[in-house]
């Protein structure tokens, strides 16, 4: 998506040359139209896939995660990262490492959500080692549902998490795709 990478060269910053700060349109302060035509591209390739579901992690996997499923018009669910007090004794729950964290973060979903025999569309703002993605797919598989695709916003292709996914043996796609970064520039796959 041509707009993307355009807002991408205008307003990324590249820190530390393996994260990439989109905050100012993607993940901190959202551009809506913006997000609504990534929601169109990724439900457009997803479709076919007949999710009955979406399926992210909070917060910045919402924004991408609620324009796709406005689109496919099905439900979108979101891992929790800390358990409110509303969700039940039956939940399922992944560990996964956050890069922009420095640490591990709990990912929870609730049983009464996601239930046997879902189809289910995982989709994320930055698939980068794919370990938030395979924590995911991993509560999608222990529900008993299945998993028809999982979708990212950008794609960092030089940190390889799409071969953890590739096991999994669904479509994975990106709206763009960054082959390599550095303080000199972004390349585009």
């Amino acid at each position: 998506m041509q707009e993307l990478k355009e807002r991408i060269l205008r307003e990324g910053k590249v820190l530390g040359g393996k994260i990439l700060k989109v905050d100012s349109f993607i993940n901190h302060q959202i551009d809506p139209l913006l997000m609504a035509l990534i929601g169109k591209d990724l439900a457009l390739k997803f479709a076919p896939t007949a999710p009955t579901k979406v399926l992210t992690a909070e917060v910045s996997g919402i924004a991408p995660a609620i324009a796709t499923a406005a689109i496919l018009k099905i439900p979108l669910i979101f891992a929790r990262k800390i358990r409110p007090v509303t969700m039940p004794e039956k939940f399922y729950l992944q560990r996964a490492p956050s890069h922009t964290k420095g640490q591990f973060v709990d990912l929870m979903v609730s049983s009464e959500f996601l239930e046997k025999r879902e189809r289910v569309l995982i989709i994320d703002d930055f698939l980068a080692s794919g370990q938030t993605l395979k924590a995911l797919a991993d509560i999608v598989i222990e529900s008993g549902s299945m998993i028809t695709g999982i979708g990212v916003i950008i794609e960092k292709t030089f940190d390889k998490g799409r071969s953890v996914l590739a096991p999994y043996g669904v479509p994975i796609e990106s709206v763009v795709a960054i082959k390599e970064m550095s303080d000199e520039g972004i390349l585009f796959a």
